[in-house]
């Protein structure tokens, strides 16, 4: 009966785990594409990589913390590289490498 339990509870964390990751891959796409719009640049092949995984305690409890990683394009030329990083489903950082973009310019 234990041995049930276990298989069990195993089997639901692992489908939780395989959604929460789902859902957070979709929220760093659509960052991605929302930053590169804003800088205008040209996300590339439309996809974030998971770089990193690993767990980080907060004040609310225990998060999973991804740093995921997306190519960009500036003007078509080159490949130059990204990142964002998500503490739970929440957006903690989010660099494209480039400087700040000036309104005098």
């Amino acid at each position: 009966m234990t041995d049930q339990l276990l298989a069990l509870l195993l089997v639901f964390l692992l489908g939780w785990f395989w959604l929460d990751a789902s859902r957070a891959r979709e929220m760093a796409v659509g960052l991605a594409q929302r930053a590169c719009q804003e800088r205008d640049v040209q996300l590339l092949d439309q996809a974030v990589a998971l770089h990193r995984l690993g767990l980080r305690w907060r004040p609310q409890g225990l998060r999973i913390r991804r740093v995921y990683r997306f190519e960009f394009s500036e003007e078509g030329i080159g490949r130059r590289t990204g990142y964002l990083v998500l503490l739970g489903l929440h957006l903690v950082d989010l660099s494209l490498g480039l400087p700040k973009a000036s309104d005098d310019a």
